[in-house]
């Protein structure tokens, strides 16, 4: 077994996904927003899928996305305090309502199959 020197860790050897991946993205005033969600814990965090298929499975057909690399999705997130990014998460669920507050679901209105990216 080789002997760690000064203490440091090793780095590991693939650190990121390699290649472009699906982010979730909504429409904003200046066009797409990456959309951002909260981890169990409630920490803010970016989400982003190495396929799309596990992105549909996971928000639907609906979702609107684009394809960004990892690094330019910490760039993008990091001036807002975003600093995790959750690859292919395997759950997501509404927000739930505040205490004491009833929650009116409101519908959304999907994008139709070949709006895959953000409208313009």
């Amino acid at each position: 077994m080789t002997q760690l020197l000064y203490g440091e860790d090793p780095e590991p050897s693939e650190p990121f996904p390699a290649g472009p991946l699906y982010v979730p993205v909504r429409p904003g005033p200046s066009g797409c927003t990456t959309r951002l969600f909260r981890t169990p814990l409630g920490h803010r965090t970016a989400v982003a899928f190495t396929s799309e298929r596990t992105l549909v499975a996971t928000l639907g057909s609906g979702q609107a996305w684009i394809r960004l690399a990892e690094p330019a999705l910490r760039a993008l997130t990091a001036p807002l305090g975003v600093t995790t990014v959750t690859l292919d998460p395997q759950f997501a669920a509404p927000a739930a309502a505040p205490a004491g507050v009833l929650a009116v679901r409101q519908p959304v209105p999907a994008l139709r199959p070949a709006e895959r990216g953000c409208p313009a």
